[in-house]
Order: structure tokens, then sequence, then C-alpha cells
């Protein structure tokens, strides 16, 4: 493993094979019956992994930020929103439909949970895409078996060993290790769902491997979400949440703002306002005083960034902020502002995933809208500008799975569906959309006369 912090190998950790994953489904397969079986038991069950992760925040923290570069406060927050979704999944109750014709013969429509589930998980926020994908699959009577990403497996490793003896064995398993291990994942005969985060291309080839199966499956697969600022917004109060909806993590959200479009009138002055933000913010390793930015957290990934960089400056952007590579150990990138930037470049049309921040002048708000919509992703988008009333009728033609208006996403809610449209995810996480993901329906039949089923919605 790499610390991004230093570019130098800090561990290393297991690599598992074909015999690991034949265990790991195997171990899963044979608690599914008892668990799948017991509802009361799976809540107490979320309610004590969410207390051990919660009290782990500071411990585990300090090895995710060895492992991702992010600022030790940055890591134990996972942790905390980690456990969030665990307490929620526990305590979701949804009541169980019925219906009676008119002879009195009553039909009751359940949910069942689909058997063994395959999680398959980035680096980006290790953590937290482990709480997404375990706390819905376990409430609903699913087991597990956990494939992080192979830059960042030892915050996931460190976190399982703490909660799987809260959990009968076999419920959760995690393997790591390099490719091919996540194919050896998809294609293996057991799991009956397949629930992936990562790039449009490892998830069509999830998707095309689990209809080969018949598996159920839920992809998302980023994004390059827009930000379309309206003519006559307040640029001095909306710069600071839009630098950071843009550089929250880093830039390495699939969430973040990836470009912003502003009408040509305030273009400048949205340029040196977030310029200005930028070069006061704090870049550094992650145990550094009151650092908020730390390294881009692989390097293949710091490859990539500084690649759509330099072609950008080739190509005739201007850095308001930032520009190179920081000097001296570690992939560190400071936040870099561009304009003369224009859709049709690199820097504009692909993720980036990292502290770039291309701003593009629009003409006219039909032209921001079509720009915002000129990309085959659609996670999340935004609208800012002083008028609620425009902003909300503007809002709704912007071609993404999550939208909202004078701010950047929801925050953490996990209450709330996360999905995108086009090419950015199939499926949903999270709320009761995201448990129902986990499920199958079973409608089951009885008289009217006779007693009622005994069952719950999962």
């Amino acid at each position: 493993m790499v610390d991004p912090s230093t570019g130098a190998v800090f561990a290393q950790a297991p690599a598992a094979g074909s015999a690991e994953v034949d265990f790991a489904f195997s171990s899963a397969e044979a608690a599914f019956p008892a668990w799948s079986a017991d509802s009361k038991a799976r809540r107490a069950a979320l309610h004590a992994i969410a207390d051990v992760t919660e009290s782990a925040a500071d411990e585990l923290g300090r090895i995710l930020s060895l492992e991702t570069g992010k600022p030790h406060e940055d890591s134990r927050w996972e942790f905390r929103l980690g456990a969030l979704w665990m307490r929620y999944y526990a305590d979701l109750d949804v009541e169980v439909q019925e219906t009676s014709d008119s002879e009195g013969y009553r039909a009751t429509v359940a949910r069942r949970p689909l058997g063994v589930v395959a999680a398959i998980k980035p680096w980006n926020t290790p953590i937290i895409q482990l709480a997404w994908a375990i706390s819905p699959a376990l409430r609903a009577g699913n087991t597990v078996v956990l494939k992080p990403s192979p830059f960042t497996p030892l915050s996931s490793l460190a976190l399982a060993s703490r909660i799987s003896p809260l959990l009968p064995p076999g419920v959760l398993n995690v393997v790591t290790g390099p490719d091919p291990l996540g194919e050896l994942l998809t294609s293996h005969r057991t799991p009956r769902k397949i629930t992936f985060t990562g790039s449009t291309r490892a998830g069509t080839q999830i998707a095309t491997a689990a209809a080969g199966g018949l598996k159920h499956f839920t992809l998302e697969m980023g994004g390059n979400d827009p930000a379309l600022i309206l003519p006559g917004a307040d640029i001095a109060a909306i710069a600071s949440p839009l630098f950071w909806a843009s550089l929250m993590n880093n830039g390495q959200i699939c969430g973040d703002v990836k470009r912003i479009y502003v009408h040509r009138s305030q273009h400048a002055d949205l340029v040196d306002a977030l310029a200005s933000i930028a070069t006061s913010t704090k870049v550094g390793g992650p145990f550094e005083d009151d650092v908020q930015l730390g390294p881009v957290s692989t390097r293949p990934q710091y490859d990539r960034v500084v690649g759509l960089l330099n072609r950008a400056l080739s190509e005739g952007a201007r850095a308001a902020s930032g520009g190179a590579p920081i000097d001296g150990p570690g992939f560190f990138v400071p936040p870099t502002v561009l304009d003369n930037v224009d859709d049709g470049s690199a820097i504009v049309d692909e993720e980036q995933f990292g502290p770039l921040i291309p701003v593009v002048a629009y003409d006219d708000i039909e032209d921001g809208i079509r720009r915002a919509n000129r990309t085959n992703f659609g996670l999340s988008a935004s609208v800012w500008g002083p008028d609620l009333e425009q902003n909300s009728a503007i809002v709704t033609r912007l071609q993404a799975g999550m939208v909202s208006v004078n701010q950047h996403g929801f925050g953490a809610r996990p209450d709330l569906p996360f999905l995108g449209h086009k090419s950015s995810g199939f499926g949903v996480e999270n709320g009761l959309w995201g448990l129902e993901e986990y499920t199958q329906l079973q409608v089951i039949g009885t008289p009217g006369a006779g007693p009622r089923p005994d069952v719950e919605f999962c």
C-alpha cells in the first residue's frame, strides 16, 4: 500500500484468489438461511456495528488517511457517516401491503432478500461505500461478500475485523486484491446481486456479466456534474459553497461539481472569487494542523489529473490558481481554477476527479442549459441564481438524477435516493428505494377467514 502524501509504501494487504473467493461465497451462502429469517436480530446487529464503527473513527481513521491522503478529520467523518447509514437502516420499517378480493381471499405483498450480494467498491470513500452497501443488504436479510479497492483495502479490513464478531459467521466477508479479483466475483455462480461503484467501462462489463447469470445489479458510474450560474447571481455569496461543492474530498467525489457554467457578464468575477479561495486553501499531509485538502489518492489518478491539466494549459487554458503539481514527495496538486476553456476540451468533457475546476462562459440561459446537458453522464447538477421561481423551472430541465437549487447535492442524507441518469448509473442507492434494490417481491395468498401471514417487509 502506498501513502499518497509521501509516495512511499507503508503496508501490505492480502491478495485473494479463486480459492478465497469460493470460500467467501460458500460461507455467505451457508449463513443466508438463518440470517434472512430473523429480522429482529438483523436490526440489533446493525445498531451494534454502527456503535463500533463510530467508536473506531479516530483509530481506524488514521489508517484511512494513510491509504487515501485525506485529512484525518475527513477520515473520522467517514466512519461517523457510515454509522449514520447503519442506524438509519436498522430503524427503517415499512409495512407490507395487503389486499382482498370480493370473496375475501387475501393477498399479502412482501419483499424477500435476494441471497448473497457481491459488493465491489472504490478507493475515494472506502468506509462510506462499505456502509452504503452492507447496511441495506444486511437489513434486507442478504449476506455479503465485499471487495474494496486494491488501493484502499486496509481500512475496510480493519473495520470488518471489528464488526464481523457482532454478526453470525459468514454474514459479512471481505476479499482484497488486484484484478482479476473483481471478475472472479462477478462471474461466480453464487451471488444473486452485484452492487458496483466505479467507472462506466467497468460497470458495463459488470452489467454484461450479471446479465449472463440473470443477476440483479446496481451500478453507480460517476458523473461530469455541472453547476449553472444564472445572470445576477451573488458571486460573493456563492463562491465558497461552489468551491467546496467542487472540491469536497479534493474533487474525488462522483457528485462533486466538475464544470461550472457562468454568464459571460460575471465570468471574470467568479473566476477571481474561486481563485482567491483556492490560493488561501491549505494543502498538505493528512495529519498536519489545519490542513484542508490532501493529495490525489492514487498514483494512476494523479497521473490522469496532471495529464488533463497539462493538456488544458497546452490548448490555451489559463490557471487562475495552481496550475502545476506541488514540488516534493507525494501526489499533491493544488486547487486549480481554469478559464479560457470550453466544451469540446478534455478538461470540460471528461470527469477530472481531482482538484481542477474549469469555469466556462455562456451567452444566454438556453445556451447554458444546452451546455450543462451536453454530456453522456447524468448524476447531479445544480442551478444558482437570485430568482427562485426561475431556478426551480430551469433545474428540472437538467438531465441528471439529482438536481438542486442554490446548493449542490443534499449532504449526508441516507433517506434520499442516490441515482444517476444516462451513463451515470443503473438502479438506486439509499433510502427505501435502495433497500428495495436488495429484495424481490413475493405475493402470499391466504383465505380471508384464516390467520394473517406473519411477515414483515423484509
